[in-house]
Formats: C-alpha cells, sequence, structure tokens
C-alpha cells in the first residue's frame, strides 16, 4: 500500500522529499526523510555554513503529514461525497501555522508524524511534528490542505 501511495506524489525526484513511509491509517502517518548533502538549496543557504532552509523544513512536513496522508484517505474511500481521488487529483497546501525549533544540516534524518484532526469537504487538517534523529522536536505545526484537480476546466 505505501508503495501505491509513493507512486501517486506529483512531485519529481529534485523536490521529492518522502523516503520511507514507516506507518500509515486513517488518523495519521509517519515517515522519514534523509537530507541529501548536496542537494540544490544548500549551495547558497548559507555559504560555508549550510542549513536547511525552513521552506524545505515546511515542504518535507507537507509531503509526508499532508499529502501522503491526503493520498492514502483519498484512495481508501475515506472522501466525502462527490469528491474523489482521481488520476489528475493531488492534495494541495493551503496554509501552516508552524514554529521552528532546531536546525537541520545536511546529511540528517527526519521523522515526520502527522495526526488527522479533520478530513471533510474535500478538506484535510493535522497536526505535523518533525523529530530529528535525536529524537528532539524540529519543527511542529497545523497543515491544512484541499484536493484539487490538475485537469484545467
Amino acid at each position: 500500500m505505501n508503495n501505491d501511495i509513493l507512486s501517486h506524489l506529483p512531485y519529481k525526484s529534485s523536490f521529492l522529499f518522502v523516503d520511507n513511509i514507516t506507518a500509515i491509517d486513517d488518523d495519521g502517518v509517519t515517515g522519514n526523510y534523509t537530507l541529501k548533502p548536496d542537494a540544490f538549496f544548500y549551495e547558497d543557504h548559507f555559504v560555508g555554513n549550510p542549513v536547511t532552509p525552513g521552506v524545505i523544513i515546511t515542504e518535507i512536513m507537507a509531503q509526508i503529514g499532508l499529502v501522503v496522508l491526503g493520498i492514502h484517505l483519498m484512495i481508501s474511500g475515506q472522501h466525502e461525497e462527490g469528491v474523489l481521488m482521481g488520476q489528475d487529483s493531488f492534495p494541495l497546501l493551503t496554509s501552516t501555522n508552524i514554529d521552528f525549533f532546531k536546525m537541520v544540516l545536511p546529511g540528517e534524518k527526519v521523522v515526520v508524524t502527522s495526526k488527522k484532526q479533520y478530513f471533510r469537504f474535500g478538506k484535510l487538517k493535522c497536526a505535523v511534528e518533525m523529530l530529528n534523529e535525536a529524537n528532539q522536536v524540529v519543527a511542529k505545526g497545523i497543515f491544512s490542505g484541499i484536493i484539487k484537480s490538475a485537469v484545467k476546466r
């Protein structure tokens, strides 16, 4: 099932921030990602002292905590009537409220856990937390998203 979900992710390799899904059910998901030391965003952030940008931390949390869970809910049939996961659909981040507590350095592995707060009318809201390898909270917050169709009408 997890490989099926990963095959639905709408990202290419340079912007795919999910390595593994270790647990998933209708109430949440846990997954991980190891930051590649040669990733494009470390070259200039910061020169001589690379640190993962907050926007990348946010994206990792969104991909694992919102998009993966949203895809799971849609393909497992946990959807509202009239809101369907089609071949051209994907969860889209609409809002975040995140607090950052620690830096993430190149090569670090992070674990993201998400707990569903609600899923109705095609909108998913989750409490998402990222931990580093020392099991310390890196960031946590609330993420919301909707199911969007890629087909232009």
